[in-house]
């Protein structure tokens, strides 16, 4: 510590001694010397005395002190205080241009928003134009350019590149350096502690774009964050929605719901716990007029999710026990009824549901075989060892006619709900024996057309298709290589069906187009068309031809989707459902029963 002068201790404190001047001490000699107090500078006894060198300008001496002083108090004041609004995060210039963020912006709306309606597009506009001086709005910006950039995997003109200083690239390898960006930045300040809404939609964008990258433990990490923040928030209380801005307060209940929702098929793909309930009301389709058919796909989708509460999790974690073959059986109803057959909805809506829906039905019956409770003479079909084919039917028949691009929106979480499927259908084939009519779509059609479709699909061709026809390869060797038919090729657009795919009424959607001259203003003055879908009945017809397996994929081992927990990874495909239709599995209601 240092000392201050006394009467028998009697030196210069540090700035007179750098100024060679005398020390005038006032009292007892705790309080700042005369020269420090009329000079406006700390009196301090910090300096270890030495020998007098050649004097100097006091003046100069003055100045040098005091600005030595003022950036020590700048330091500590930047380490104690740092604000989100000072901006001494220091963002990184030439990464993107106003034209890739409207872009950007743009394809969100277009295609994305009626699935994740949780930004308005006028508050879009004002967090532009905060980036440069508020860390959180350009983190928003920044984390919403990467996730469109690595989901859907936009393409951006050459033009876009021009007057910054990263090279023209792919909006992929973009994407993730946006993403890289995003999260060094946030490291400059503590948004933990004081988190906005902002705060939890770049959480919830940074999940989505690890999602894709296939960086699970990272994607659940900031996941978790999002929900967490919303708790911080106290947005799972109803009381935090009373507030003056009705736009603010519908786009935090969607936001609620869609973190809801998301971390729901999350928990079933990777086996986590959740965190959020249904404790709020949902989201009503009088809160916007302009937004109703949106809303009302939206409304479907939290619905489908909500009835896999903790108990199903806990169930499907092992964490809990005491399910019930009417407990599933009551579940699978739930699922089959769940949807309209005609959906007010837009297409990228329609595929979400068609699929998620076909997805949960065969989740629920990987739950039913695990815990022994299927019967190949069950009245209900969806406790039957053969109700995956029924699920592979309505997938394809839905799926017919969607674009690829309503699709793709989706990224690679539907690729992976279609990988699943084709994986448990895989599996039935071949334990199940299967009577097939000549000239009918079977098990065998469906399962070639879901292959097709996830070869077509952007990310599924490089690493499911592989997956998925390794795994047909060594569950049935010679099904795919011998095909029953030889008919031309039938692409699955022209799946035929009795009926339309939607009817002739064609309802406006909200969803803005990227022609729109304002892409941050008010709505736009003209929407694109959204379509009342439902279900189709395949029509009798020559099916598909085959399509070819690789013998070069070298894949020894293809884990089952239901499978994930077992100890012994290299169980051949198919194997754990065979041992449990022959009789070997352990559950007091399982029973198999030879068709042949």
């Amino acid at each position: 510590m240092p000392e201050s002068p006394t009467a028998s201790n009697k030196r210069a404190c540090d700035a007179c001694h750098r100024r060679k001047v005398k020390c005038i001490c006032i009292g007892d000699g705790t309080r700042p010397c005369k020269n420090c107090t009329s000079a406006g500078l700390a009196c301090t006894y910090n300096t270890v005395p030495q020998k007098k060198g050649p004097k100097g300008s006091r003046a100069k001496v003055i100045s040098e002190l005091r600005e030595k002083q003022r950036q020590s108090q700048l330091v500590v004041a930047h380490l104690h205080n740092l604000q989100p609004q000072s901006a001494p995060y220091l963002p990184r210039k030439g990464l993107v241009s106003i034209d890739m963020i409207t872009i950007c912006v743009e394809y969100f709306f277009r295609h994305l928003f009626s699935t994740q309606p949780i930004l308005q597009r006028t508050k879009v506009g004002e967090t532009i134009g905060r980036m440069e001086t508020d860390v959180e709005a350009y983190c928003l910006v920044m984390s919403l350019c990467a996730y469109m950039m690595i989901q859907p995997n936009l393409a951006l003109p050459a033009s876009a590149f021009d007057g910054l200083e990263v090279a023209p690239q792919s909006s992929f390898q973009l994407g993730q350096l946006l993403l890289q960006e995003t999260v060094r930045v946030r490291k400059c300040y503590d948004y933990v502690e004081n988190p906005t809404i902002w705060t939890v939609i770049t959480s919830f964008f940074i999940f989505g774009s690890n999602f894709c990258l296939d960086r699970h433990n990272t994607a659940w990490f900031h996941l978790r964050e999002a929900t967490t923040l919303v708790q911080v928030l106290g947005m799972h209380e109803e009381s935090a929605y009373h507030m003056a801005d009705l736009i603010e307060s519908s786009r935090r209940r969607r936001l609620y719901w869609l973190l809801f929702v998301t971390e729901r098929a999350y928990a079933l793909q990777k086996r986590r716990p959740l965190t959020l309930y249904a404790t709020i009301n949902l989201p009503t389709l009088e809160e916007d007029p302009s937004e109703t058919v949106e809303l009302n796909g939206f409304l479907h989708l939290v619905n489908l999710f909500r009835p896999f509460d903790d108990t199903f999790v806990g169930i499907w974690n092992k964490a809990k026990t005491g399910c019930t073959t009417q407990y599933l059986a009551q579940l699978q109803q739930q699922l089959s009824d769940a949807l309209p057959v005609y959906l007010n909805s837009t297409e990228s809506q329609a595929v979400d549901l068609r699929c998620s829906q076909q997805w949960l039905r065969t989740m629920v019956w990987q739950l039913s075989i695990s815990h022994g409770f299927l019967s190949s003479a069950a009245a209900d079909n969806a406790m039957s060892f053969k109700f995956p084919i029924e699920v592979a039917h309505d997938l394809v028949a839905s799926t017919g006619h969607f674009s690829q691009q309503a699709m793709e929106v989706h990224g690679i979480g539907l690729i992976e709900k279609l990988f699943d499927v084709a994986c448990t259908l895989t599996d039935v084939m071949s334990c199940v024996p299967l009577d097939h009519a000549p000239f009918e779509f079977g098990p065998q059609d469906y399962l070639h057309q879901l292959t097709n479709l996830i070869s077509t699909l952007r990310g599924g061709q490089q690493r499911y298709t592989p997956l998925l026809l390794a795994k047909i390869s060594l569950s049935m060797p010679s099904t795919l290589l011998t095909p029953s038919y030889s008919f031309p090729a039938m692409s699955l657009a022209s799946l035929p069906a009795e009926d339309l795919l939607y009817d002739g009424s064609q309802e406006q959607s909200s969803g803005p187009e990227s022609r729109d001259s304002t892409p941050f203003g008010s709505p736009p003055l003209s929407a694109p068309a959204s379509f009342g879908y439902r279900d189709m009945e395949i029509v009798r017809s020559p099916p598909p031809p085959s399509v070819l397996v690789s013998a070069g994929f070298g894949l020894a081992e293809c884990s089952l989707p239901f499978a994930a927990d077992l100890a012994v990874a290299t169980t051949a495909p198919g194997q754990y459902f065979q041992d449990a239709a022959m009789g070997r599995f352990s559950g007091a209601g399982l029973k198999y029963e030879s068709d042949g």
